[in-house]
């Protein structure tokens, strides 16, 4: 009987370190983390925020904020783990503004859910960083913007060679009709 608190204490302690690992992987690999206080929500309003995050390509963990701390040592936003206090929710996201976008848009909408800070890569953000990342153009946005100036010098260049290239055409047979008729 003596050995089952063991057990049970590593079970714990491995699950603790998987938690540990997950997170890790979370800071190294997201472009941006935003940490929010959510006290008081409710399991419909956190699935709310879950699914806005997974819709936006972004996702939403709960951890302990010891356990996140220890994670978060020797990562680029490391200096973030001063926020960890309380009962503190991730929303992060690969692309660098999206996650920013989703927990800005829901803590308008709820006033449970309080932003605190964040971090994007080395670069700690306060609130009113958050607020600045939330307003700058998605990975998507940037890319149909470079894809539209791309193009419009191109359907510009077709345009003017085509022009003369149908002007002649209509020239020549202008030509060729009066050669024709004499």
């Amino acid at each position: 009987m003596s050995n089952i608190p063991n057990l049970e204490r590593t079970v714990d302690r491995a699950q603790k370190e998987k938690v540990v690992e997950e997170l890790g992987q979370i800071f190294e690999s997201s472009g941006v983390v935003v940490v929010a206080h959510y006290a008081g929500l409710t399991v419909a309003e956190m699935q709310d925020l879950r699914a806005r995050a997974r819709d936006a390509g972004g996702s939403v963990r709960v951890a302990k904020n010891r356990l996140a701390k220890i994670a978060l040592e020797g990562k680029p936003c490391e200096s973030m783990a001063d926020l960890l206090t309380g009962m503190t929710v991730l929303t992060y996201s690969e692309d660098p503004v999206a996650a920013a976008k989703v927990a800005e848009d829901y803590a308008k909408e709820n006033q449970k859910f309080e932003i605190l800070g964040g971090a994007m890569g080395e670069n700690a953000l306060d609130r009113a960083g958050v607020t600045a990342v939330s307003k700058m153009p998605s990975r998507e946005e940037l890319i149909a913007s470079i894809v539209g100036c791309i193009g419009a010098p191109a359907a510009n260049i077709a345009g003017a060679i085509g022009a003369p290239a149908s002007n002649i055409a209509s020239i020549l047979s202008t030509i060729e009709e009066k050669a024709e008729a004499a």
